[in-house]
């Protein structure tokens, strides 16, 4: 990805601070969409996309640690953490932290992915500094008590109970688990009812001093914002936390999964008695910086991501197989999955697998064609835009952007990049994708019979 702009200014500090760095990155049109970075001198980095029309924004901040950065110990400490930073800091109690963006109608939450943690609030555009003051507080004053991490640790059991509930949840899990087996990136996000019993307040609170140093983090905020207001609000609140210059910096390290893929035609069963077989076929995907991930996405459109795709067509418009089918990409920094889901009824799951399974070897054969290409490209096209259209979702793109990317691209550059797939692009990488053995994920009340047939099903 690459930034249309890049524009550094340097600012003299009238206070006798080290200046900070800041960088167009895109210059928008009239000032609409204008996206800036600042980067602090101890290393914090700050981007901000301007909306003037509208009467919301989005301030996020993003930490470059996922599950996949944890230990077997240490498994789940990622999301644990993501719970506790809610709970209470020398400023406000976990009840002030909640009570003051509800006060003012907004909305505040985070997420734990493999490789990042976001937290984020939704605010009218007045109380944006309201937002700054309370995530900041949250990121670098978070008390960690012994009393929150235990009772934390009751709500966390139930959310994994609830995981486990779902079976459609369960199913992709599972398939990680078939495809990287016991390595982080197999490892569940939540982590096990095992792991986060056995997690200690010591263990959490040194994760936490590790992976939350301002050289790990992204602050992203978009909407009717001013860039330099921002980002005074944002140094201000950092360096009264004393979280600004810190020299004990652990250095992030390289993320390098690709060894362990493990081999193809793996068969992972969770035999449950459950209404539906959730079933997932699929096989290693693309890097999210691989330059093929374009085509690969018009790819995963045609055939599995609409109700004109072929998988949907082939299984359930024409058979009433299923009522879910889809396929999906995943992308991290080094490696991929590519997979294809169906949920239907257990005595089905043969008749669904040999579907998938022709339609995956037809289109890495004989590929895609050239309508079902054009479809998918105005599909991927449109969907990318209208996935935009709220200063959430803006927030999430050049917040995302800045930590695995490094850099932004606009909205336009996307849609020309989109755009510029050709069915040879797409052609190749089905080859080169669909044209491995795949792996298999089900879970359903499964007979002995149908087991051995499971297995069989990617020989």
């Amino acid at each position: 990805m690459t930034s249309r702009s890049s524009v550094t200014t340097a600012r003299p500090s009238s206070e006798g601070r080290a200046v900070a760095r800041t960088q167009t990155l895109l210059p928008g049109k009239d000032g609409i969409g204008t996206v800036r970075r600042t980067t602090l001198p101890g290393g914090l980095r700050i981007v901000t996309e301007t909306l003037p029309s509208v009467r919301s924004a989005t301030f996020g901040i993003w930490a470059h640690v996922g599950s996949r950065d944890e230990t077997p110990a240490l498994n789940g400490a990622t999301h644990y953490l993501e719970h506790l930073l809610f709970k209470g800091t020398q400023q406000r109690s976990a009840l002030d932290i909640s009570a003051a963006i509800d006060a003012v109608g907004g909305e505040m939450n985070a997420f734990t992915a493999k490789e990042y943690t976001c937290y984020y609030a939704r605010v009218l555009d007045t109380d944006l500094p309201l937002a700054i003051d309370v995530v900041c507080d949250m990121l670098t004053g978070s008390l960690i008590l012994d009393a929150d991490v235990d009772a934390e640790r009751g709500v966390i059991l139930e959310e994994i109970a609830m995981t486990e509930d779902d079976p459609g949840d369960v199913v992709h899990e599972l398939f990680a688990q078939t495809m990287f087996g016991d390595t982080p990136l197999g490892r569940p996000v939540l982590g096990t009812v095992d792991t986060v019993n056995a997690l200690s307040r010591g263990q959490i609170a040194r994760f936490y001093k590790k992976h939350y140093d301002p050289t790990h983090l992204v602050v992203a905020a978009a909407g009717n914002v001013d860039h330099a207001t921002v980002v005074r609000q944002v140094r201000r609140a950092f360096e009264k936390a004393g979280a600004l210059g810190r020299t004990d910096v652990t250095p992030i390290a390289p993320r390098d999964g690709r060894r362990t893929l493990r081999a193809a035609g793996r068969v992972e069963l969770l035999n449950r008695k459950t209404e539906q077989a959730h079933v997932v076929l699929g096989m290693p995907g693309l890097a999210r910086t691989d330059e093929r991930r374009w085509a690969l996405g018009v790819l995963n459109t045609a055939l599995g991501g609409g109700m004109s795709s072929r998988l949907f067509q082939e299984v359930r418009e024409k058979r009433g197989l299923a009522y879910s089918v889809y396929s999906y990409t995943s992308g991290f920094a080094d490696c991929g999955l590519f997979g294809v889901y169906a949920g239907c009824r257990p005595g089905q799951v043969h008749d669904v697998l040999k579907i998938c399974r022709d339609e995956l070897h037809k289109v890495a054969s004989d590929g895609l064609t050239d309508d079902e290409i054009a479809r998918a490209v105005g599909q991927l096209s449109g969907s990318t835009v209208l996935g935009l259209e709220d200063t959430g979702a803006l927030m999430n793109r050049i917040g995302k952007s800045e930590l695995c990317w490094g850099t932004q691209m606009s909205v336009d550059d996307m849609l020309d990049r989109i755009a510029a797939v050709t069915p040879d692009e797409v052609r190749e990488v089905a080859r080169d994708v669909l044209d491995q053995r795949p792996s298999l994920s089900v879970i359903g009340p499964l007979k002995d019979k149908q087991a051995d047939r499971l297995h069989q099903a990617v020989s």
